[in-house]
């Protein structure tokens, strides 16, 4: 056969890849500063940024250094917060009765940072392991957590921090019912545009040991752990059902936690529900790829941005990552 003979594809799928700028051209996804959202620990005291060890790069800040720390995110595109607090084990009792303190830490911390940037958005979690002595999300009785009991609890913990001037209320107990709780209570306080963000398909998952470090709550007490409320991993229709109900009660966001390890539950969900849909790359995600980063396994930036890519790919409208900061310093230079 003659090279004029030679028969060859019509259709050569390299021919877009070959070159950076039609790569560039016929991305289907990318990201931008609007998709990251920035998860940050605080604690009582002054001028403290500590590191945390299970954790590089990532830090427990107080008040004034976070609002000095938000500096350069901001400028640099950063629309949207996620406050998570570390109190004093003194501080913390059975029935979490720090988190229903409307003088508490992350009350303060929503107003001194709503007074320095006040189009910053301000999302918070409810629920009451950082306030528990046991570690639980909500109130123990008879080595159970109590849903109706501790629906109480979470409707005065959301109405305290919208009273502060939290823009997103962010329950991630579990508990059921609890969207539609919070919701009435809202309403009832003529809080009707404060936004609901649920975690509506939050599994029991052992992604979260880093996070449970960086706030104290690592050591549970009985149960031992979170199966009874949190997501059973072999689920995805139940998942649905979670979800679902969230929206009919009233949910105006809906979150999956972990990220990477459920990007298959991300996908059906968006393609369910066509609702606003967020992801949380969880501490042990973060801490997984930092490892490998440190290691020598992996290129730092390429990792990142594939995690991130990967997200948005499954149909994630916004991401709960640890990386922002140095995310959003990358997305500025247009790398």
């Amino acid at each position: 056969m003659t090279k004029q003979e030679r028969k060859f594809p019509n259709t050569r799928m390299r021919r877009n890849r070959m070159q950076k700028f039609s790569r560039k051209l016929t991305s289907e996804n990318a990201l931008s500063a609007n998709d990251i959202i920035w998860p940050v620990f605080i604690k009582e005291g002054k001028a403290i940024k500590q590191v945390i060890d299970a954790m590089p790069d990532v830090f427990c800040f107080s008040i004034d250094s976070l609002i000095k720390e938000l500096e350069n995110p901001i400028r640099l595109g950063l629309n949207a917060i996620a406050l998570f607090p570390n109190i004093d084990s003194k501080l913390k009792d059975r029935e979490g009765s720090q988190g229903i303190d409307p003088n508490n830490l992350i009350c303060r911390a929503i107003k001194e940072i709503k007074n320095e940037f006040p189009s910053l958005g301000i999302i918070c979690d409810v629920a009451l392991d950082p306030f528990t002595d046991h570690g639980h999300d909500g109130v123990v009785r008879g080595g159970i957590v109590d849903n109706d009991l501790t629906l109480d609890k979470l409707n005065k913990q959301a109405l305290i921090y919208a009273e502060a001037g939290c823009d997103i209320i962010a329950p991630s107990d579990m508990m059921d019912g609890r969207v539609g709780s919070i919701r009435n209570c809202l309403e009832k306080n003529n809080f009707k545009n404060t936004m609901i963000m649920s975690y509506a398909a939050k599994y029991s998952s052992s992604y979260y040991g880093p996070f449970r470090s960086a706030i104290g709550s690592e050591e549970l007490i009985k149960p031992k752990d979170k199966k009874s409320y949190q997501l059973d991993f072999a689920n995805s229709d139940e998942a649905m059902h979670e979800i679902l109900i969230d929206i009919n009660e009233g949910a105006d966001m809906v979150m999956i936690k972990p990220g990477m390890p459920y990007l298959d539950i991300v996908s059906r969900a968006k393609e369910t529900f066509n609702m606003p849909t967020f992801v949380y790359q969880v501490s042990g995600e973060y801490s997984m790829i930092m490892s490998a980063v440190e290691k020598g396994l992996a290129n730092k930036r390429d990792i990142i941005f594939e995690s991130m890519v990967c997200f948005k790919r499954a149909g994630a409208d916004g991401i709960f990552t640890y990386f922002a900061p140095y995310l959003l310093n990358d997305l500025k230079k247009g790398i």
